[in-house]
């Protein structure tokens, strides 16, 4: 990458603050762009859900994964729920989503408390191990919660075999004109559901797998306790990244916490953070770390800059730590203050490896959160920082209440945060789908077709608020 007229800026920079200039391109396509990552991960898209609670759970995980992206599963998750998480996201099929189960006997009620956890909006009736119908939430409006699903289920069925290929699939539900339809086995057995969108998603994303072709997910520990011990665990319990996590990266207990985990040989990468500097990232390597978390302070949950005055501009920061980084054969991840697709663009062209997206997909309906409604209707998730009293007060559980009490009066992060799914995106495949969509579409603008071309093409200019202000679309018009 290089600065437009080769002005190196004398202030550093956001992702609001540059801009990408068109250059000569002969990738004629989107399509023809590969978004795989070089760090290692087995990424075939450059996103990671970041170890936030309210955000990285197992259905996050496997939706990810099955696009091609990598969740990091949070640290203060105990282990054996982490193993059993790795476990049930390994199992997962890698073009079927994973299906909603109901009796025909269970309840209106029942349907409407789990339909929404998927953004399909149905459930699968089963019956011995097959499908005998669908109910989806049009279904169960103005009936009693109490009547069977068997009711109001739709008996008519279209079911793809398992060895259908997604094109013929999308074909098959275009067909029939069924937005959805379970997925079944030789036997007639359910393996999950297909989406026409998931069927034509699956001809676009390459789903991140394992040496044994099962989908791939990240865990993460921090740098207090037995870090030994619980990454060991981890590893044990078939991690695929391991994450070294701390607000404060660049410190004695971060290189201490690294070289334990390097002493065990993990043979999965190694991430740690967070930091901003190039001296940093070189401490962080040197200790171990094979990819070095970049940010502190941009999140939408974070309030540290604001409480302590502490962190840098996050476009700046990624710039310096990925060539850092890069020079000792090591990647960054560049984490938060993402808003807009072009600011992951933004930060894959100053080098970033992957980019980590946290509060982003909180409001959508794989995060864990549950499905509330404000007094307008409007469908939300609550969100919260892993620095926040909230957080805190978890991670903390097992302290003293003196200890607990301490720890939670000093915090830097927003405890309770709404964030309203959008109708028009409510699952994170819809987001996906955006952000890929620009990321494609700024590699042939700069006619790159990979990350690393992306990076050795890019031209970045320096604009004025009123440059990105020039920028923003007008949809309710003038």
């Amino acid at each position: 990458m290089r600065f437009l007229h080769d002005r190196q800026p004398q202030h550093d920079l956001t992702y609001d603050d540059v801009f990408m200039v068109p250059q000569h391109s002969t990738v004629s396509s989107r399509f023809d762009v590969d978004l795989s990552t070089d760090d290692g991960t087995g990424a075939t898209l450059p996103l990671v859900v970041a170890n936030m609670t309210a955000v990285a759970g197992r259905r996050m995980a496997e939706t990810v994964a099955r696009r091609g992206g990598i969740t990091v599963l949070p640290q203060d998750i105990p282990v054996e729920v982490v193993r059993e998480v790795v476990a049930h996201v390994k199992s997962r099929h890698l073009v079927f989503d994973t299906a909603i189960e109901l009796a025909p006997d269970a309840t209106v009620g029942d349907a409407l408390a789990l339909i929404p956890k998927r953004a399909h909006r149905a459930a699968v009736v089963v019956e011995d191990g097959r499908p005998v119908g669908v109910v989806a939430e049009d279904d169960c409006g103005g009936v009693d919660l109490f009547t069977q699903v068997r009711e109001v289920m739709s008996r008519t069925l279209v079911t793809v075999p398992a060895d259908t290929d997604p094109r013929t699939a999308f074909d098959l539900l275009d067909r029939a004109r069924v937005r959805l339809a379970p997925a079944v086995d030789a036997d007639g057995r359910l393996l999950g559901v297909l989406t026409r969108k998931g069927a034509l998603r699956a001809t676009l994303y390459a789903p991140a797998v394992d040496a044994d072709g099962r989908l791939r997910v990240a865990a993460a520990i921090g740098v207090n306790g037995d870090v030994a011990g619980k990454a060991a665990a981890l590893l044990d319990a078939g991690v695929d990244t391991l994450v070294v996590d701390t607000a404060h990266g660049d410190q004695d207990r971060m290189l201490d916490a690294l070289k334990a985990v390097r002493a065990l040989d993990p043979q999965v990468p190694v991430a740690a953070g967070n930091i901003v500097s190039a001296e940093g990232t070189r401490e962080l390597v040197a200790a171990g770390a094979d990819i070095v978390k970049v940010g502190v302070g941009p999140g939408a949950m974070c309030t540290t800059r604001m409480m302590t005055g502490v962190g840098r501009p996050q476009f700046s920061a990624v710039l310096e730590c990925a060539a850092a980084a890069r020079a000792e054969g090591a990647r960054v991840w560049a984490d938060g203050g993402v808003r807009h697709p072009r600011d992951v663009a933004l930060a894959l062209a100053a080098g970033a490896s992957s980019v980590m997206v946290g509060s982003w997909f909180a409001g959508t309906h794989e995060s864990p959160g549950d499905l509330q409604r404000d007094a307008d209707g409007r469908a939300y998730k609550v969100s919260f920082g892993m620095a926040s009293a909230r957080a805190v007060a978890h991670r903390t559980s097992t302290e003293s209440s003196y200890d607990r009490a301490r720890k939670g009066l000093y915090e830097e992060g927003i405890s309770s945060s709404r964030m309203f799914v959008d109708p028009q995106r409510p699952g994170v495949e819809d987001l996906i789908d955006q952000v890929s969509a620009g990321v494609r579409s700024s590699c042939t603008y700069a006619g790159a077709r990979s990350l690393v071309e992306l990076h050795e093409n890019a031209v970045v200019g320096v604009q004025s608020a009123a440059g990105f202000h020039e920028g923003r679309p007008l949809p309710a018009g003038w």
